[in-house]
């Protein structure tokens, strides 16, 4: 007896082809790709948080602290010794008077070591010196004396050209420094910053004695890490 073939079998015994009509079943999605995109979408979101976090927390210590920037003034330089050697080179041993203001209510500076201070004339160094290492306490004046020493020799001519300057009442002497110093908030220290000054002092002659000292312009700073 002759029996029909199964449903969708063909007389000679076979299934046709099946033909993929294009569909797209969310069940055939890559689970790989929905787990990397969560992934990226975790990080986003915790970074986002973190930054977030950083701006208030920096927003409410500007506002709290409400943070200025401290001033500096060269006051006097007292000269103890400034000798011209017949080798062009110069013995030269005074003191600076700076008058450090810090006007902030709640923020001190803590002045660290390496440092130096150099005084040139015409890019000649004259003597050196480092800054004092000591804590400025918050809404403080203090006056710093600095010493500066050194026996140096100066280029060619500029011995004369110094003497011309001394006899016209009107020295330029450049000041070049770098403090290392940390801002500190109560019990808090922040990292180590580098301040790198320059000034131009004009004094009126280098004999020994106490000299008022004229800053040409204002102190440049830079901060560097």
């Amino acid at each position: 007896m002759h029996r029909p073939p199964p449903y969708g079998m063909s007389n000679n015994g076979r299934y046709p082809p099946y033909h993929y009509g294009g569909e797209y079943y969310p069940s055939e999605r890559r689970r790989g790709g929905n787990v990397c995109v969560r992934c990226i979408c975790c990080f986003c979101c915790f970074l986002f948080f973190i930054i977030l976090v950083f701006a208030v927390l920096i927003l409410y210590m500007f506002l709290y602290y409400d943070p200025k920037c401290p001033t500096y003034k060269f006051e006097y330089m007292d000269v103890k010794e400034f000798k011209y050697n017949p080798d062009s080179s110069i013995n030269a041993d005074v003191i600076l008077t700076l008058r450090a203001n810090n006007p902030n209510k709640g923020v001190g500076l803590l002045y660290e070591e390496p440092s130096f201070i150099n005084v040139t004339y015409s890019d000649s160094l004259i003597c050196s010196g480092k800054f004092p290492s000591f804590h400025h306490g918050h809404r403080n004046v203090t006056m710093l004396q600095i010493a500066l020493k050194g026996k140096n020799q100066l280029r060619s001519g500029l011995n004369e050209s110094l003497k011309d300057d001394e006899r016209h009442d009107k020295i330029r002497l450049k000041l070049m420094a770098m403090v290392p110093f940390r801002l500190v908030f109560g019990n808090i220290k922040s990292r180590s910053l580098n301040m790198n000054a320059n000034v131009t002092l004009i004094v009126r002659d280098l004999k020994p004695g106490k000299k008022s000292v004229t800053e040409e312009g204002k102190i440049a700073y830079r901060l560097s890490y």
